[in-house]
């Protein structure tokens, strides 16, 4: 997907961001590869920085990370805070108003962001993640764990966006993709953002 500039250096990433989904998924290989993308994590000394819930994918991304002696974060919003939803195992729990401080606050203790599997609320966090990178607000590395060709349709999508020229390509090539976590993770260590903000003047409007 990305041929934004890359090289053989390494970015400093000690925290990433992981969306992902709160349900368990009917997909077998979906649901492991989450503990293993926690686990892979945990073993590179990486933090995880995720929505608190041990529920779901969402609870394998931190099991996987805790079970390698990696550090896992939870932001979640108060009216989120229950017994039933709460990891009770992390390493610290961070309670915010509402969900735009839980994603401002996932933002401020990552590195790089990168999106599993999931529904609608982690496309929101992904999508919004893209916009402040095309906006220039951070040039923070955003990947897509593409496990089993989960998002072959919403990479078409993108395509089919850049082709009628509603996207430009340059703004597509913030988002690197794999569908193998390692491979993954080695993306978005090498990745280089060259990327400037470009604001719509009176010539791009229609």
């Amino acid at each position: 997907m990305s041929t934004t500039k890359h090289s053989d250096s390494k970015n400093d990433i000690n925290s990433i961001a992981v969306f992902c989904g709160s349900g368990d998924s009917n997909d077998e290989y979906i649901y492991n590869q989450a503990y293993e993308m926690g686990r892979a994590l945990g073993n590179k000394n990486i933090d995880v920085v995720f929505g608190g819930s041990k529920l779901g994918l969402m609870g394998q991304v931190a099991n996987g990370a805790l079970d390698n002696d990696g550090l896992v974060y939870g932001v979640i919003p108060e009216f989120l805070k229950t017994k039933e939803i709460v990891h009770r195992d992390l390493t610290e729990l961070i309670t915010t108003q509402d969900m735009h401080e839980r994603k401002l606050k996932m933002h401020e203790m990552s590195d790089g962001f990168i999106m599993l599997p999931g529904g609608f609320g982690t496309l929101e966090e992904f999508f919004e993640i893209v916009t402040w990178g095309q906006l220039g607000l951070h040039k923070k590395p955003i990947g897509i764990l593409n496990t089993e060709g989960y998002y072959n349709d919403l990479l078409m999508m993108f395509n089919n966006m850049v082709t009628k020229g509603l996207l430009k390509k340059e703004n597509l090539d913030l988002i690197v993709v794999s569908d193998a976590v390692e491979v993954l993770l080695d993306k978005m260590e090498k990745y280089e953002s060259t990327h400037e903000a470009k604001w719509m003047n009176e010539e791009d409007q229609t």
